[in-house]
């Protein structure tokens, strides 16, 4: 035991990248562990290591990825494990990987600390735990108000107290932590027509996903617009347009479509718009069977996965700030003017190569996970291409791949949803064996570009 608990605090001090990997590799572990056994299956038999694994990454990445039917396959146990491992999910990486080091070196390192700074917001190095609080105040605080309106219209809905009662906690924290997992065999179109319910989700998951430095950002700035910071600014603005566009793309390319939309009145549909533009990016929850989309549609999703939502939040993907950073280099770029500029700011060029970085690496890993699942697995590339962003960008939206693919198939994704959740640069910094300042530069010169 001292062995083991000697190497984890040789980790922490060392990299705080690899603490988090680590952590979400041991949770992702445990909690198949727990889901492999004979109690957690609603027919009490063994449930096969590959779905266990499979189910258990999903939940702890907040994915909402399964092979198997969450309500029909799983007990009461199975179910409560699984909602276990989406609250520690939801707590974000930096998070559970900052409470670990606590636990095991008994105090935060510089390192750790200088890495909530980066990453969530801390003022200062003394600021993280107000900083942590404040993070574990915000879910839960948020989930409550969530179960508040929940609870009781599952209670009307199921017309059970105690099975309405399970229905609201597991739908609320699953929507705030924008998991997608749900404990209806036909999922949430066993809910067509509650708006109730089906907005709260949907709110649910919009907030969930604005990121944990912009509740920060609030509470110091007490909702006061004139002190929010560039990075609050750019996150509500950039996420309120890929609302407005993702919706109106959906609304356009299923409005006609009779297994989607097109049998359904006209505000239903702009309903059913708004409610699959939010979670497109990272909700996963869906009330149309996502297998029956357009092509277009498929392609338009493709796109909002690939971005996600809110830096630090429990959206995946690039997240929404890189998209900014990025089309601002690009409007630079056009005017020829020397700086990145937003909101009377000027961008650092390091944060452009990061947004660089984090677009080409999930890109890559988009690329090498489609190639790997389409060598040994015969489906269509739309559905792989689809299967494997939504692992990557931890959205959980499916066409049912998942359930057919083979082992290492689902090795595949389940690697995929990991690395998501963990973020590429971190998973690029935890393998990296050492860093090091350089005190050279070399001659510059220019190559040819475009």
């Amino acid at each position: 035991m001292r062995v083991v608990l000697g190497f984890f605090r040789d980790v922490i001090r060392r990299s705080p990248a690899r603490t988090a990997v680590l952590v979400f590799a041991f949770a992702a572990l445990v909690f198949t562990a727990l889901l492999s056994l004979p109690i957690a299956s609603a027919n009490r038999q063994i449930t096969p290591l590959s779905d266990a694994f499979f189910t258990a990454v999903s939940a702890v990445t907040v994915t909402g990825l399964t092979t198997v039917n969450t309500a029909d396959h799983w007990s009461l146990f199975g179910e409560i494990v699984i909602l276990a491992a989406i609250q520690v999910g939801a707590l974000g990486v930096v998070t559970i990987a900052l409470l670990f080091a606590r636990v095991v070196t008994k105090r935060l390192g510089l390192s750790s600390k200088i890495m909530a700074r980066e990453m969530v917001g801390a003022s200062d190095l003394g600021d993280v735990w107000r900083l942590l609080r404040i993070v574990l105040a915000v879910t839960f605080i948020a989930e409550g108000a969530l179960m508040a309106v929940l609870i009781p219209a599952f209670i009307v809905a199921d017309g059970d107290w105690l099975i309405g009662i399970w229905h609201g906690i597991f739908y609320a924290i699953s929507a705030f932590g924008n998991a997608g997992f749900v404990v209806h065999s036909g999922g949430l179109a066993d809910l067509d027509g509650n708006y109730v319910v089906l907005g709260a989700v949907a709110i649910g998951v919009f907030v969930g996903s604005f990121g944990f430095p912009v509740f920060l950002n609030f509470v110091r700035a007490k909702w006061m617009v004139k002190h929010w910071s560039l990075h609050t600014k750019l996150t509500l603005v950039t996420t309120s347009i890929l609302l407005v566009v993702g919706m109106a793309g959906w609304l356009v390319t299923e409005w006609a479509n009779p297994a989607t939309l097109g049998d359904r009145a006209v505000g239903d549909r702009l309903f059913q718009g708004l409610f699959a533009s939010i979670n497109m990016r990272s909700g996963g929850f869906h009330v149309v069977d996502t297998s029956e989309m357009s092509t277009a549609s498929m392609l338009i999703t493709d796109a909002m996965m690939f971005v996600g939502g809110g830096s630090a939040s429990t959206a995946g993907g690039i997240k929404v700030t890189t998209l900014a950073v990025l089309f601002l280099a690009i409007v630079a770029e056009a005017k020829g003017t020397h700086h990145v500029m937003a909101a009377r700011r000027r961008i650092p060029e390091g944060a452009l190569r990061v947004a660089i970085s984090v677009t080409f690496l999930g890109a890559s890993l988009v690329l090498g996970g489609s190639l790997l699942i389409a060598m040994t697995n015969n489906a269509q590339l739309a559905d792989i291409l689809f299967e494997v962003i939504s692992a990557f960008a931890t959205c959980g939206l499916s066409v049912g791949l998942s359930a057919e693919l083979d082992g290492f198939g689902k090795i595949v994704l389940s690697i995929l949803m990991l690395t998501g959740r963990v973020g590429p640069i971190a998973l690029a910094a935890s393998l990296t064996a050492r860093q090091r300042d350089v005190h050279f530069t070399y001659p510059e010169e220019r190559p040819i570009i475009g």
